[in-house]
């Protein structure tokens, strides 16, 4: 496909109108959305025109109704890992920082176990607990195995099987 000068006059109408590089590429036809935007970036289009609030009002009120709503950190603040959970539940801000539970199967870092970074050896539990940014961060400091850097109970949530996290997750 060539650059035809009435090809090349219809391409600035329609950029100055404000259509986008694929709406531009499907009312030419035969050319890309990336050819579209080349060609705009080597004739030195960079302006485009306002839209109009009708144009706005109608792109506004589409956009809303064939998108979900998004939640923002603010009104659902998100723990760990969110990538694959089914749904995020809403909940209320936090007002102070909430004290985590302790699981029921959790180990228990007694103070005396935990290591700083400065104190870990190789026959210390690497695993870290709590946030790097917080002054209460530490590692879990209990005996680790034989040639692992975890102890017992953080070596069985590290190394889990494929198999096992895929069916935990579904039940």
């Amino acid at each position: 496909m060539s650059w035809t000068d009435e090809r090349v006059e219809l391409l600035k109408k329609l950029w100055t109108d404000g259509l986008s590089a694929s709406q531009v590429a499907a009312e030419l036809g035969g050319v890309t959305r990336n050819a579209v935007i080349g060609k705009v970036h080597r004739l030195g289009l960079s302006g485009r025109a306002k839209t109009t609030t009708t144009t706005q009002r109608a792109r506004r009120s589409r956009s809303q109704t064939s998108r979900p709503a998004r939640q923002t950190s603010a009104s659902a603040p998100t723990v760990g890992a969110t990538a694959l959970k089914a749904e995020a539940k809403p909940q209320a801000a936090p007002q102070a920082k909430p004290k985590e539970k302790p699981q029921e199967d959790a180990v228990v870092v007694p103070i005396s176990k935990r290591a700083s970074i400065l104190t870990l050896t190789e026959n210390t539990c690497k695993w870290p607990i709590g946030d790097p940014g917080d002054g209460d961060f530490h590692f879990c400091g209990h005996k680790s195995e034989a040639g692992a850097p975890y102890c017992k109970y953080h070596a069985e949530i590290a190394y889990q099987p494929s198999a096992d996290r895929r069916r935990k997750k579904v039940g």
